[in-house]
């Protein structure tokens, strides 16, 4: 059953839910949101899937531009 606010069907299309992956691997802001966009991509709205995958694109040049990824 599809719960569009609390668990909608184009993050919970396989065994493990996509905020729950985020969550888990504590991927942050802009790497928790390209994980989404490439998850749902296609999946949400089939003629959006290159603006989800541009969306994912956006979040990690931004992660990179802040230099979030230095040690």
């Amino acid at each position: 059953m599809n719960d569009p606010v609390n668990h909608p069907s184009h993050y919970t299309f396989s065994k493990y839910e996509v905020i729950d992956v985020i969550n888990e691997w504590d991927l942050g802001y802009d790497l928790g949101n390209a994980v989404k966009y490439i998850a749902r991509a296609g999946r949400k709205n089939p003629e959006k899937e290159m603006e989800d995958i541009n969306k994912a694109i956006f979040y990690l040049q931004d992660y990179i531009s802040r230099g979030d990824n230095e040690p």
